[in-house]
């Protein structure tokens, strides 16, 4: 466990360390190909995806699915 931190004695829990002082812009990073969850769902650059059609695509498997959930979350994060 070297990678993520040290087993805690006779718990079986082990310890998880974080990187201190993190990027404010990691987010950037996580998305990977910008605009392919928009092309895939048909949406024009510019327009607002539906929340309708999103929630939709969140319930597919796949690389859709799976960028659909991350643009719900990542939607929950705006102020």
């Amino acid at each position: 466990m070297s990678g993520l931190g040290k087993q805690l004695r006779g718990t079986g829990i082990a310890k998880v360390g974080y990187k201190k002082g993190g990027s404010a812009n990691w987010i950037k990073g996580a998305i990977k190909k910008p605009g392919a969850l928009r092309k895939s769902l048909g949406v024009k650059a510019g327009e607002k995806i539906p929340a309708s059609k999103l929630a939709a695509a969140a319930k597919k498997p796949g690389k859709l699915g799976r960028r659909a959930r991350f643009a719900e979350t990542l939607r929950g994060f705006k102020k």
